[in-house]
């Protein structure tokens, strides 16, 4: 199947390339493909907005809604400057594989803005969330598309995003958007989930192949949300952080890190860099360094094929969506001795965590933390156990039976449903 030119570059042919084994692993028909992976729909616009300056700018926003099959799409926005349309569809069609493996009622989306928010002043920022939510006021809403944040947007960006849309609205519609501040609408625990997600599965990984956590090492590549809540857990678990890195800098100490130390410095600056002169270390480098557990919780595509052969862990958890190309997955594949967690599975953390907040927005019936958790973690727990047991009986990496869960469910539900008209 020839992909549209709408969608291009090596995020997305990354997401086609993953989706195309897997339908051959499920013998899926090859007309019936392009329905399954093309996205519905794609949205581009531009977001000007008055500079403190007085200038005006304008930004490029983008939003993608892979399918409305199993319900409203839901999908997070990113604020980076290198954001476009390819790696938007490639996020889209991800996260509709993961709420399917989940077992949840929604089909993937994503949004961003081609922007450094880091060079904008509060005032700008505020006008470009309420400017690129006012463009997509048509075609998102609780039972269509529902925002979350993401890379580069945090709480503040989605109270201002509900805020708009329900201004338009005449109502306050707090379950438009997840992972709002919790006196908005939002629920506790949300801005840990992720991060909590992964160490979950981080202990249930290290429970079937027989690692105690009590002095076990770990490495984690980013340092923001999830990787911060990701290695804080697990340092409470006795797990001896020896290496953490984001866009800034990389640490590196085999006697290991003062993980509150970090958080708190990263608190105070929004970046590792300055922490210390010390244990200062090559960011690429420290990701194959002698490890029991490594955590790429950055970007895509920085496991490939030129360092997955030399990744020495026993535990690879993807916090990360897409860190690990096909390439280095072909590698991975011979390397039984690597326990990878894939993606879609180790951090569904959040959106299942999402999940219950636009339940709980919808019902305005609003749960406890310890509830929050315990719901988190029996629904991480189903679905690790179906990659576990899918990957044994058909003989698949974890990758393929986690995809396979997720893409069958789609097939499934599109074929009862249907072609209209």
């Amino acid at each position: 199947m020839q992909a549209s030119s709408v969608y291009t570059g090596p995020v997305f042919e990354m997401a086609s390339r993953q989706f195309h084994t897997v339908a051959d692993h499920l013998d899926i028909p090859v007309h019936e493909r392009a329905r399954i992976l093309m996205p519905k729909r794609v949205l581009a616009v531009s977001c000007p907005i008055h500079r403190d300056d007085g200038s005006v700018a304008v930004y490029q926003g983008y939003r993608v809604q892979h399918h409305l099959t199993l319900g409203p799409t839901k999908g997070g926005t990113r604020f980076a400057p290198n954001v476009d349309v390819g790696e938007v569809a490639a996020l889209a069609i991800w996260m509709s594989w993961k709420c399917a493996l989940a077992g949840l009622p929604y089909g993937g989306a994503k949004g961003g803005i081609a922007v450094d928010p880091r060079a904008l002043s509060k005032r700008e920022l505020e006008a470009l969330s309420r400017r690129y939510m006012q463009e997509m006021i048509p075609f998102v809403g609780p039972h269509t598309d529902v925002m979350a944040p993401d890379m580069g947007t945090n709480e503040q960006v989605m109270a201002w995003f509900m805020d708009t849309y329900s201004m338009y609205q005449g109502k306050t519609v707090s379950e438009v958007v997840t992972g709002k501040p919790v006196d908005t609408g939002g629920t506790v625990g949300r801005r840990e989930a992720t991060g909590r997600g992964v160490a979950y599965l981080i202990r249930r990984a290290a429970d079937t192949i027989g690692l105690n956590l009590d002095g076990a090492t770990a490495i984690v590549q980013g340092f923001g949300n999830v990787g911060s809540v990701a290695t804080l857990t697990l340092a409470a678990s006795g797990v001896r952080v020896i290496g953490v890195s984001d866009h800034s800098a990389a640490y590196y100490d085999p006697k290991g890190l003062d993980v509150r130390s970090l958080d708190a410095h990263v608190a105070k600056t929004g970046a590792l860099a300055g922490y210390s002169k010390e244990g200062l270390f090559d960011a690429a480098e420290l990701l194959v360094q002698k490890c029991d557990i490594l955590v790429p919780a950055a970007v895509e595509r920085v496991i490939d094929e030129h360092n997955a052969g030399k990744i020495d862990c026993r535990i690879l958890a993807e916090g990360a969506n897409g860190p690990t190309t096909p390439e280095a997955d072909d590698i991975l594949r011979n390397r039984p001795d690597i326990f990878v967690i894939p993606d879609i599975l180790c951090n569904a953390g959040g959106v299942i965590v999402s999940y219950f907040e636009w339940v709980q927005g919808l019902q305005q019936l609003f749960w406890d933390e310890s509830e929050v958790n315990d719901r988190l973690n029996r629904t991480l727990e189903k679905s690790f156990q179906e990659v576990v047991r899918l990957s044994k009986t058909r003989g698949l990496t974890h990758r393929d039976a986690a995809l396979s869960i997720g893409v069958e469910r789609v097939l499934s539900a599109k074929r009862k449903r249907g072609l209209f008209p």
